[in-house]
C-alpha cells in the first residue's frame, strides 16, 4: 500500500472508537483467503443471506456469486450487515458464468471442491486443506450444476443419518465452514492476509465504518496540498 493510503488510514482512525479500531485488527488477524466460498444460482435471498454471515463469522473474505438464472439479493435482516465487511465477486456477464467463475479461480491457484455426495468424495472431515480451497455450493432443490461436477477437482460431503437427504444451503455452507476453519487454524500452512491485504481491508472498513467520510477525506486532501 501507499504511503499516502497509509496517512489517509491513520487520519482516518481517529473518527472511530479504539474499540472498533482494535476490533478490526482482531478480525484482520482472523481473516483468510485461502478458503473461499462459490455460491451458484442461489434464489432464495434468505439462504445467501445467512451464507454471507456464515462467512464473516468464519473469517471467510471472498465469496463468489454465479448469477446464471437468478440475481442474488440480500435480505438484510438475517445478512445482519455482513456483506460490507466482505469482498463479494458477482460472475454474471460471460456466456457462462460458472466457466467463467471456476475458470478464474483456478488461475488464482484455487482447488475446486463441489458440496455433492459423490462416490469419489471426501467426507468434510478427511478433505485436506493444505491448497487453497474453493467450495461451490448449488441450489438445494438441484444442487451444483453438471459444469461444477465436470470441472470440479473434489468432492465434498456432510455425513447424514436421517431420512432427509440434504442439508438447507445455508446449513451446509455453516457446518463445512466450521470444520475446515478449525482444521486450517491447526495446521502450519500459511493462511494469514498479506499485511498488504490487511491495509487495504483496513481502509475499506474505516470507509464503511465513518459517517460522511467523503466529507473527512476531502478535508485530509486539502490539508496535504497545504502543508
Amino acid at each position: 500500500m501507499s504511503v499516502e493510503n497509509k496517512d489517509l488510514i491513520t487520519y482516518l482512525e481517529q473518527f472511530v472508537s479504539e474499540t472498533r479500531r482494535q476490533k478490526f485488527d482482531d478480525v484482520l488477524n482472523c481473516r483468510t483467503r485461502h478458503i473461499t466460498i462459490a455460491l451458484e444460482d442461489l434464489y432464495q435471498p434468505h439462504n445467501a443471506s445467512a451464507v454471507l454471515r456464515s462467512c464473516d463469522i468464519f473469517g471467510i473474505q471472498d465469496i463468489h456469486i454465479i448469477e446464471n438464472k437468478h440475481a442474488y439479493t440480500v435480505n438484510k435482516d438475517i445478512a445482519m450487515g455482513s456483506p460490507k465487511w466482505l469482498n463479494i465477486h458477482k460472475y454474471r456477464n460471460a456466456e457462462d458464468n460458472t466457466v467463467d467463475c471456476i475458470t478464474k479461480l483456478k488461475a488464482k491457484g484455487y482447488r475446486i471442491v463441489a458440496t455433492s455426495p459423490h462416490k469419489n468424495g471426501y467426507e468434510l472431515k478427511d478433505l485436506p486443506v493444505d491448497q487453497p480451497l474453493a467450495l461451490f455450493f448449488g441450489t438445494e432443490l438441484t444442487g451444483i450444476s453438471d459444469t461444477v461436477r465436470e470441472l470440479a477437482d473434489d468432492f465434498v460431503m456432510i455425513p447424514m443419518y436421517g431420512f432427509t437427504e440434504s442439508f438447507n444451503i445455508s446449513v451446509s455452507a455453516a457446518l463445512c465452514l466450521h470444520s475446515l476453519v478449525e482444521k486450517l487454524h491447526q495446521t502450519d500452512v500459511n493462511w494469514h492476509l498479506s499485511e498488504e491485504e490487511k491495509e487495504t481491508l483496513t481502509l475499506h472498513w474505516l470507509r464503511k465504518s465513518i459517517s460522511k467520510v467523503e466529507l473527512i477525506e476531502k478535508d485530509y486532501e486539502e490539508r496535504r496540498k497545504n502543508k
